[in-house]
């Protein structure tokens, strides 16, 4: 199979094409067009517009909402990270924020809201009691929500900084850009 040649780039400069418009297109760009051109995976492209494009659901049950909600406003700004808009509907939503502790009745609702996300999707356990059950270390709480659903992320503290709730952010955003993403 012979390969076309308007596919073909030379390093010295643009080859022709065949087509007299684009040809003409080249030309007029001072022959600098293998400058305005970028190669890259499409793998890559899938992880950077993902990473940047990340919709929480929050699953706020404690005190450290309070944090959360810190993070999110302007001061700390979640916006700039690309994680600004909440969602409150599992099916809009990729990523899962919980925060707080998960107690025995609320551990099926949990599971269900992740249940209901779409792939792909990932997890953030913020605070203490999100990670480990905190210090309620009782028959009601669930000793940690990774007991529950898989989590990408921890975040520890009692509560924790909204500086710490940025930095699991920029964590996932790393763990999300270099995973292998499928191109349906």
């Amino acid at each position: 199979m012979a390969l076309d040649p308007r596919l073909l780039r030379l390093r010295g400069g643009p080859a022709p094409t065949g087509d007299p418009a684009l040809d003409a297109a080249i030309g007029e760009s001072g022959g600098d067009f293998h400058d305005k051109v970028y190669t890259t995976r499409l793998d890559a492209v899938l992880g950077w517009s993902r990473k940047f494009s990340l919709f929480q659901y929050p699953f706020v049950t404690a005190c450290c909402g309070m944090e959360y909600m810190a993070a999110s406003a302007n001061h700390y700004d979640t916006d700039r990270f690309g994680a600004a808009l909440p969602r409150f509907s599992p099916r809009q939503s990729d990523m899962l924020m919980v925060v707080g502790t998960i107690t025995h009745k609320q551990a099926p609702v949990l599971k269900r809201v992740y249940d209901q996300m779409c792939e792909p999707k990932w997890v953030v356990a913020v605070g203490a009691c999100a990670v480990s059950g905190g210090f309620y270390q009782n028959y009601t709480s669930v000793p940690g929500c990774d007991k529950i659903i898989p989590v990408d992320v921890y975040v520890p503290g009692c509560p924790p900084r909204p500086e710490t709730i940025l930095d699991a952010i920029v964590k996932l955003q790393e763990k999300i850009q270099n995973q292998k993403h499928e191109f349906i």
